[in-house]
């Protein structure tokens, strides 16, 4: 029995081996195949406007060295993370609120169409109007524009909570705050996570037109610049710097919370 555990525990190691190679190994091949059709498309046009990989890496490396890019994409991460925060603790709270008071939630269901709707580059504009070319104005547009996504999303969880497990909370005698840990927690937890990892995505390209109109640093600020040289190698570097910065986020916090999001169902 004991050779036969051994056996065992080799072939579900040899297995788990297996599948983190190929779980490693078709992502690698993917971006090794997007580089050499950029390459290659780079080398048939032969264009200032379409520079090969090794110029923008090369562009990439004098940005960091320089000391000009970790300081623009400083400032714009401490945006990201103040608007970021912002929109999604106001939109937890707010999308709770509707979602356990439908009276509430009819009243306010229009109000919700109408933010959806405003085009971002409108909310930008507006707040510049009306506080003037400021950081609480370019994370007021920000907050704004994320806000309405949360709430709808928050909101839609909560509707879809499991009424027999909070009847069984009040039956024990939970009390609100243990009912909010323990029930109704982890199962809004898998909603908030859409809500940040949908937010992510969406608040830094609104954090770049803010800056690009009415903000003198940033990440937005210096593909201006890049814009207005027609430097198409720094707007590409700029570029492939934050997507590599939000990826890593992603990777190191989001995925391994959803993982724990969903723990509970298990």
């Amino acid at each position: 029995m004991s050779q036969l555990g051994r056996l065992t525990g080799r072939t579900i190691t040899s297995c788990h081996s297996a599948l983190m190679t190929r779980t490693l190994y078709a992502p690698l091949l993917s971006i090794l195949t997007l580089l050499a059709l950029w390459q290659g498309a780079a080398m048939v046009v032969e264009s200032a406007v379409l520079p090969g990989p090794s110029i923008v890496f090369g562009v990439l490396g004098r940005e960091i060295t320089s000391g000009r890019l970790p300081h623009h994409l400083g400032i714009t991460l401490a945006r990201l993370a103040v608007s970021f925060t912002l929109s999604l603790l106001l939109g937890t709270v707010i999308g709770i609120a509707l979602g356990r008071h439908p009276r509430l939630d009819r009243f306010f269901d229009s109000w919700l169409v109408i933010a959806l709707n405003i085009p971002a580059l409108v909310t930008i504009i507006l707040c510049y109007v009306w506080f003037g070319l400021v950081e609480t104005a370019a994370i007021t547009a920000v907050v704004i524009n994320k806000l309405p996504n949360v709430i709808v999303t928050l909101r839609e969880g909560t509707r879809h909570l499991n009424r027999d497990l909070l009847e069984m909370a009040e039956v024990y005698g939970f009390g609100q705050l243990k009912t909010l840990r323990h029930v109704i927690w982890p199962q809004l937890f898998p909603f908030m996570l859409t809500a940040a990892r949908t937010g992510l995505a969406l608040i830094w390209k609104i954090i770049l037109v803010v800056e690009l109109l009415g903000r003198s640093n940033g990440m937005g600020y210096q593909l201006h610049l890049f814009f207005q040289m027609f430097d198409v190698a720094g707007i590409l570097a700029y570029s492939i710097a934050f997507i590599l910065v939000v990826q890593l986020i992603e990777w190191a916090l989001l995925r391994p919370l959803d993982r724990q999001a969903q723990r509970w169902r298990r």
